[in-house]
């Protein structure tokens, strides 16, 4: 693997202007990839060991951080991120803290699944950030306590060694561990602030809960489904389509750049497994004067199979839940959203059932992967 850029240091102090002008980031091979920590997802900063400056839940804020020059409270500089207290030695003699020192906080992640890569953006802490990061994972039962996760029985995996970072920016890592994950565990040494965290992957859902559910959203992000491709990502990302609850603004969509040629617009997605799906659910929430004007979808049973039609091109109306039955439709693992010529769509739900062998084989990959 290409070795990931990195940033340390200070940045140099804010001047006036745009406050994201010097930001030092970078092109990471894993962004694409769904971030398990996403708050919309249910992600949680569930404990902090220090946050005296700036709460532990900005972390997972899903815009990025803002910075007001100007703004002062209590306590001091109010930053958009998760900032500490400065650490100190034990006595006058020893002033600086002891190696070892350092500040955590529990994630949460908000899918569980394997992880590919982990952002730790320092944006706007330039020269209060932490002079290194490190972060491990563990699995255990969704709703764990602080306690539960912080028990000595409890075993974590270094995903990130302790590893010196920079201010004001995106620190990247790339992460080789093929397991699934609920819970991160992020420090920084000795203290500092952090903005914000991101962690890309895939989502591993849990089999049983999908088999007790029987029918659900196959396509769905929580659920394990993927965008693998798009035709266009200008104005707002194709993953949108298939977060959890409805838009809520015209940029909580898919929305492309306007075409001045002859083809059309479309998103290739991954399902949960091989599954046959029932009904279909599009949505142009928030979408008035630039809704996509009508909308196919095909199907294929594996990464080489034939494109079969679904749902024949249907006319869409602007800000309106498109609701559609399929009778018989076949087995597929792997759907095509097209668009024409252009526009967004808010949502995508299609709704159906794994087959036996999608079932066995999300049991299988859970099975190997930890679960």
């Amino acid at each position: 693997m290409t070795a990931l850029p990195r940033f340390t240091g200070d940045a140099s102090p804010y001047g006036g202007g745009d406050p994201y002008a010097d930001y030092r980031t970078a092109d990471f091979p894993f962004t694409h990839l769904a971030d398990l920590a996403d708050r919309r997802l249910g992600a949680g900063v569930v404990a902090a060991n220090d946050e005296f400056f700036a709460e532990r839940e900005n972390l997972l804020v899903p815009e990025r951080a803002e910075f007001d020059p100007e703004h002062f409270g209590h306590k001091g500089k109010v930053m958009d991120g998760w900032e500490t207290r400065r650490r100190r030695g034990s006595i006058a003699d020893v002033p600086h803290p002891a190696e070892d020192d350092h500040d955590w906080a529990l994630v949460r992640l908000g899918a569980p699944g394997v992880i590919r890569g982990i952002v730790v953006d320092t944006a706007h802490f330039r020269g209060n950030y932490p002079q290194s990061v490190s972060v491990e994972a563990t699995t255990a039962p969704v709703s764990a306590s602080p306690e539960d996760l912080l028990a000595d029985d409890v075993t974590w995996t270094t995903l990130v060694p302790r590893t010196a970072i920079g201010g004001h920016a995106a620190n990247g890592f790339a992460v080789d561990a093929e397991r699934r994950f609920t819970h991160l565990r992020v420090n920084q040494h000795p203290d500092g602030g952090i903005a914000r965290l991101r962690v890309h992957g895939e989502v591993v859902p849990d089999p049983a809960w999908l088999a007790a559910l029987g029918t659900f959203d196959v396509v769905a992000l929580e659920n394990g489904g993927a965008v693998e491709d798009a035709s266009d990502r200008f104005y707002s990302p194709a993953t949108n389509t298939i977060q959890p609850g409805r838009s809520r603004k015209m940029d909580d969509g898919w929305e492309t750049r306007r075409r001045r040629d002859q083809g059309h617009d479309w998103i290739a997605y991954a399902l949960t497994g091989q599954a046959q799906i029932r009904a279909v659910e599009i949505d142009t929430a928030y979408l008035k004067g630039n809704a996509a004007g009508w909308a196919a979808l095909v199907g294929k049973d594996g990464a080489d199979g034939d494109w079969v039609e679904l749902l024949p091109r249907t006319r869409l109306q602007p800000d309106t839940v498109h609701r559609f039955l399929l009778r018989e439709a076949p087995a597929v693992t792997h759907v095509r959203l097209d668009i024409f010529p252009d526009g967004g769509i808010s949502r995508l739900r299609l709704f159906g059932s794994l087959t036996a062998a999608g079932a066995d084989a999300l049991s299988t990959r859970h099975r190997e992967l930890g679960g």
